[in-house]
């Protein structure tokens, strides 16, 4: 007998990812009491065909990536009132675990899987570059979305040199510009 699909068939979880309220604060949070980082900035990201709830949206966001051992953590700010998972989250007062993420290399298998559990679709963009990304909602509450990752060329190697940077990190510089 075979078992029902299930969201970890895709893959291990890669990232915990947060929408924090104080941004500036989380930053300190993770660099000075829990020792993640290095973060590095990725400023006003551009996604392309953005859809929230199946509508087009047109996100201006912010996200810091860095590492706590093996597990990437990511905040994130948005910067703009459109629709998104970010805005609905800030706006219902929620702290903590926004969703996980886990990266794929077979997008329409991604969705059948979240499909077939029951998962629905939050939010979805592509990447530039070729990756593609959507969030899916598992039901089960605060911080039990899944951010899915098709990784475009070269966004394995970046997220190893942002792991990389925390090995042996010495506190300096917590927060890193790209660009």
């Amino acid at each position: 007998m075979t078992r029902p699909a299930q969201i970890t068939d895709l893959g291990e979880v890669m990232q915990l990812a947060f929408v924090p309220a104080d941004f500036d604060g989380a930053l300190k949070f993770w660099t000075e009491v829990m020792g993640a980082g290095p973060f590095f900035a990725l400023d006003h990201v551009q996604l392309t065909d953005v859809k929230h709830r199946g509508l087009p949206s047109d996100i201006d966001f912010s996200m810091a990536l860095g590492y706590w051992g093996d597990m990437q953590i990511e905040l994130i700010r948005q910067h703009n009132d459109a629709p998104s998972i970010y805005k609905a989250w800030r706006d219902s007062g929620n702290e903590g675990l926004q969703h996980v993420c886990i990266l794929c290399d077979d997008m329409a298998q991604a969705r059948a899987v979240c499909a077939a559990t029951g998962a629905e679709v939050a939010q979805e963009g592509k990447v530039t570059g070729g990756g593609e990304v959507i969030y899916v909602d598992t039901g089960g509450g605060p911080g039990t979305m899944v951010e899915i990752l098709k990784p475009g060329p070269g966004t394995r190697d970046f997220f190893a040199m942002i792991r990389e940077a925390a090995r042996g990190w010495d506190g300096s510089e917590p927060l890193r510009r790209l660009g």
